[in-house]
């Protein structure tokens, strides 16, 4: 077993990686430049605040119980059960914690959708709120025996419906309830460094693999008899590692392909787009679909991600950085197409839920498809109401928006009084120096030796 500790404290670190620095790069180049140190501040204030309220409450409501610790059929769970980790094993840390970068990369998710525009405090009052209201009680009716696992159960192997679907409704209200950006859509909002979100997506692709094959679930039992399951989890560790990694590559061709169908051109940001969508999409289903059906989520992942991204201009709303349409329609598409193509004969297969049921593509009934529906359902209007409530109770008070000055100027000046870059001329004693390698530096050299 001390090989399986071993692969839990990598794969903490690596969903760790996820939050900081791959999404703060991801994020932080598809910003304006005078907006990518708010962006990543974002992020980072995510897992600092999440991550101290998951230690204190957030384990409680979401692995905890109703104070007897019997957390099945509970709609929430107690928070003071396992407060501060209370009656929690130190054994068991490892598990709190990766369960805690869960949580974290939730939050920071939402951020993309509203970029350029939110005060700090705002975004500070958010988190705890909304982790508390939204993630710890999805989380417990997903992955804790709540009581949509107990009364429609579904699957869901590492985040689906609980990180993906989650986020992007947050992130679908937020925007709204917010508003848009001062000149959206006239003026060019463009990515001011595509290195930067090209660097991210791939440390992202990385880091993803800690939050799908470090999601096997693993009992007392299995624990206790580790020698005779070791070969059953080798399988499934195998099969999650190529699914999310075969999903992925399907995921970026099918999005540059309908990128080159609606545009004409075949771009970075799409490339890296895909790979995020195809990561999405996978992350319910990377243990219930065989290799086919991998590549059948990534295709769909890209395709249908790349087309909902434009939806926003239609309807007008400014979702910043595709949050809504990467993130909600990709953990939808993965969480429905489970009940399509999946398959008893994957590690996870239908998780014991429904006998030997497949998808129905591999000739089982609508029966698996419509509870990943209702799974999908219960996650969009939970979270889609009290994330609203929250919004609308946060705009009331100290409300969300910097000033309209100051978002021209830029937000990384206005709540943090930085600039990303220092692009400014460097100045002596004598007066200005100018910038080495200028035309007038060539003037003032040959003026010297003269």
């Amino acid at each position: 077993m001390d090989g399986y500790f071993a692969w839990m404290i990598v794969a903490t670190l690596l969903v760790l990686m996820m939050t900081v620095p791959a999404l703060a790069l991801f994020y932080g180049g598809m910003t304006r430049s005078k907006s990518v140190l708010n962006m990543m501040m974002m992020s980072y204030l995510s897992m600092a605040v999440v991550g101290i309220v998951w230690v204190l409450w957030g384990w409680s409501m979401s692995f905890g119980g109703d104070g007897a610790g019997n957390a099945n059929g509970k709609l929430i769970a107690n928070p003071f059960h396992m407060f501060g980790l209370a009656h929690v094993s130190p054994q068991n840390y490892i598990f709190v914690l990766f369960q805690l970068t869960f949580a974290a990369i939730t939050a920071a998710l939402i951020s993309g959708a509203i970029a350029d525009r939110v005060k700090t405090a705002a975004w500070l009052v958010f988190l705890p709120i909304w982790a508390t209201a939204c993630y710890f009680p999805v989380a417990h009716n997903v992955f804790a025996g709540g009581w949509l696992t107990t009364t429609f159960p579904a699957l869901d192997y590492a985040g689906g419906t609980v990180v993906h679907i989650n986020a992007g409704i947050a992130g679908l209200v937020l925007c709204l309830v917010i508003g848009k950006r001062v000149g959206y859509p006239r003026d060019p909002m463009r990515p001011h460094n595509l290195t930067l979100t090209m660097i991210g997506a791939g440390l992202l692709w990385v880091g993803w693999y800690g939050f799908n094959v470090g999601s096997m679930v693993f009992t007392d039992d299995t624990v206790k008899n580790w020698g005779s399951f070791s070969d059953q989890f080798a399988g499934e560790m195998g099969t999650t590692f190529m699914n999310t990694t075969i999903a992925t590559m399907a995921a970026m061709l099918g999005w540059l392909l309908m990128e080159r169908i609606l545009h004409g051109k075949a771009t970075s940001l799409g490339a890296a787009s895909g790979i995020v969508a195809g990561l999405v999409a996978i992350t319910p289903a990377c243990g219930a679909v065989n290799l086919v059906g991998a590549i059948v989520v990534g295709v769909a992942a890209g395709v249908l991600c790349a087309w909902a991204v434009g939806l926003k201009y239609k309807f007008g709303m400014d979702d910043s950085l595709d949050v809504v349409g990467v993130h909600l329609v990709g953990g939808i598409v993965g969480t429905l197409l489970i009940g399509l193509v999946g398959t008893d004969k994957s590690p996870q297969g239908v998780d014991g839920f429904f006998g030997d049921m497949n998808g129905l593509f591999y000739g089982g009934n609508l029966t698996l498809l419509a509870h990943q529906a209702l799974a999908a359902l219960f996650t969009i209007v939970w979270t889609g109401v009290l994330t609203t409530v929250i919004a609308f109770a946060i705009k009331a008070t100290i409300g969300w928006r910097i000033s309209d000055e100051a978002e021209v100027e830029g937000i990384d000046y206005d709540q943090h009084g930085e600039s990303a870059y220092d692009l400014h001329v460097s100045t002596s004693s004598t007066g200005v120096l100018p910038v080495q390698g200028s035309h007038s530096a060539s003037i003032s050299k040959e003026g010297a030796s003269a």
